[in-house]
């Protein structure tokens, strides 16, 4: 069953005829629905179509965080062999709510990291929704380290609301570990490529995205904060997070103009989740372009141009 956003209601109802009909035709026999259930899909098709040509900055962080898009754990699956899971940040616990090891995309070993979400109720509970602890930037810290001493590429796949607030996480140094998962990313001598394949929070984002190239999927989202957060620390009220999601330029297309990502990666028609093999692949042709792009840059280079990029961030304004 499909899971409808707010905004496709027009194309629920339509899809939902069509669905009706073609079960009126299985449950009757001589019962001919095909010719009229057909023009309800090219209507809806054509509806699709009009709802996504242009996507208000509100409507792009809904579709970035719908239950179906594929998450960290489905493009590992489908874009990486070989693939050995590595755990524990060797100081406290395991964080679920990140994963990562080592794999191979085509026949280049890598060091895979990405945030995990889960996909029901009892997986989201498990990875915390994506939000990850201390130890969690600790256990992507101890990889990053493990990829520089074996010179593998790094990819990481972000998607996540932000780093977890929780007390326990504080009182074990949250800000320091991100600190240093941002550092780390800044140091590493392999080429780091980083993909926003949902929402990329704040700096729970940034300590997994300071990389030679940041891609983005066409529906995703990038902020300092949650459209919800800045509106309730602006204006006193959450409901204005439609104004928010426009002042914070958090698409891919604005971001790609400010110059913070370098890429963006089209989607399927209807986003992400209506078709997560076409999304999937279409990333995996991405990451083969941009670790072809770094491919025999010497150490120094790799690390100067990460750092050169993320010190000219802002220098293309909003009127550029």
């Amino acid at each position: 069953m499909t899971n409808y956003l707010d905004f496709e209601k027009p194309l629920a109802e339509i899809e939902g005829k069509a669905a009706e009909l073609r079960a009126m035709a299985r449950a009757g026999e001589g019962v001919d629905v095909e010719a009229e259930a057909g023009a309800l899909d090219k209507k809806a098709a054509e509806l699709l179509k009009d709802m996504y040509r242009d996507l208000s900055a509100w409507r792009k962080c809904q579709v970035a965080r719908h239950p179906e898009r594929p998450h960290c754990q489905d493009y590992i699956k489908a874009l990486f062999t070989e693939y050995t899971p590595l755990a524990g940040d060797r100081n406290f616990a395991d964080d679920h709510a990140v994963m990562g090891g080592l794999a191979r995309l085509d026949d280049q070993p890598v060091v895979v990291i990405g945030q995990e979400k889960g996909s029901d109720t009892k997986s989201r509970i498990e990875r915390n929704f994506g939000m990850a602890r201390p130890e969690g930037y600790r256990k992507a810290i101890r990889l990053m380290e493990m990829a520089d001493k074996f010179n593998l590429p790094i990819i990481t796949l972000v998607d996540t609301p932000g780093a977890y607030p929780g007390k326990g996480a504080e009182e074990r140094g949250q800000s320091e570990a991100i600190a240093r998962s941002t550092e780390k990313c800044l140091q590493v001598g392999v080429p780091l490529i980083s993909v926003i394949i949902g929402e990329g929070g704040s700096g729970g984002a940034v300590a997994f995205a300071t990389g030679n190239r940041v891609a983005m999927l066409e529906h995703s989202v990038y902020s300092v904060i949650t459209p919800e957060g800045c509106a309730s620390i602006l204006w006193k009220d959450a409901e204005k997070m439609r104004e928010a999601a426009e002042a914070l330029r958090l698409t891919a297309q604005d971001l790609k103009r400010l110059g913070v990502v370098d890429h963006v990666i089209d989607e399927p028609m209807g986003g992400a989740h209506r078709d997560g093999r076409a999304a999937i692949n279409a990333v995996g042709v991405t990451l083969r372009k941009l670790l072809g792009e770094l491919k025999g840059k010497d150490r120094g280079a790799l690390i100067r141009d990460r750092r050169e990029k993320f010190l000219a961030m802002g220098d293309k304004g909003l009127a550029a």
